[in-house]
């Protein structure tokens, strides 16, 4: 059975604090950054239990935060020639990008490019070797960052024994969010109707919006999301496009990584990347027009090829 744990890890670049997972061996299974206010840990919910509500902002405040977050002057995150080594080998060599405020912005590029290693080191998870990450006006990672910045992973981060609202009860009490709020992410990500649904028995794409639905229970002012729209059908995919939207619209500003040419379109800014580096950054717009594409695809290998000549 995985157990939550919270814990302080001190890492270049990272003085914030996250929710390990570990396995019956002990082992991290993955960790999940939380936006947390204090370390105080909370009780874990037990079947069929309730727990307390707590007080918080209206959604109104909420709005308006993201918006004037939204038109902060520059850009939400910037990374300056960021370099990351596992052993000898430089997986990032002095990748440099901007991501704007209030919109959704996707980081385009093949399985193993890179993308969900520079995603690491934009909520302040990954050591780095070299470079510098600034996210919302503070270093990646930081304190101040705790409850502004949401993160989800590849791989669900709920409990398989759980159901899907006993989850979001749980890190709704972890956040300090009440009752209308789990009803709401439920509502947006589709899973009502998965409610009283054990997390364990459902599939790997209702296992991803149930990940998806916690990150969003706090409100961030920017969301970071791993390839959320992996191995979902066309009108899922369709209907979580259409959430990302509605949080932009709200001043959200939204990363999101993918390895679907087609999601290209759906996107107001993309970052593209092969091998590590950076191919090209613009709108969808601007990259046909540069290509002369009439496809992503087309445009991704014409800008990918030009780079490695």
């Amino acid at each position: 059975m995985l157990l939550p744990s919270i814990a302080e890890r001190q890492v270049p670049g990272y003085q914030g604090a996250f929710l390990l997972r570990r396995d019956i061996h002990g082992e991290v299974a993955f960790a999940t950054i939380m936006q947390f206010d204090s370390l105080e840990v909370r009780p874990r919910p037990t079947r069929g239990r309730e727990g307390t509500e707590v007080d918080r902002p209206v959604d109104e405040f909420i709005v308006y935060r993201n918006l004037m977050s939204s038109r902060r002057s520059g850009p939400a995150i910037t990374v300056d020639v960021l370099e990351v080594k596992r052993g000898e080998r430089q997986v990032l060599p002095g990748v440099s990008l901007e991501v704007p405020p209030g919109q959704v912005t996707g980081l385009l590029g093949p399985s193993g490019c890179g993308k969900s290693t520079i995603m690491r080191a934009i909520v302040g998870v990954q050591i780095v070797a070299a470079g510098h990450v600034m996210v919302l006006g503070a270093p990646a990672g930081s304190a101040a960052l705790r409850r502004r910045v949401g993160y989800v992973t590849q791989a669900p981060s709920v409990y398989a024994d759980l159901t899907v609202r006993e989850n979001l009860q749980y890190f709704a009490r972890v956040l300090g969010v009440t009752g209308d709020r789990v009803d709401a992410v439920m509502t947006a990500v589709e899973l009502t109707r998965h409610a009283d649904s054990v997390t364990g028995n459902l599939s790997g794409g209702e296992r991803s919006r149930c990940s998806l639905a916690v990150a969003l229970l706090g409100e961030p002012e920017l969301l970071v999301l791993d390839e959320p729209t992996v191995g979902l059908d066309p009108v899922l995919r369709n209907q979580l496009w259409e959430t990302f939207h509605a949080q932009a619209r709200t001043g959200t500003t939204i990363l999101m990584s993918t390895h679907v040419m087609d999601e290209a379109e759906r996107c107001d800014r993309l970052i593209l990347m092969r091998d590590g580096r950076i191919v090209a950054q613009g709108t969808p717009r601007e990259l046909l027009e540069r290509t002369g594409s009439d496809t992503f695809e087309a445009a991704f290998l014409a800008l990918a090829e030009g780079v490695a000549a």
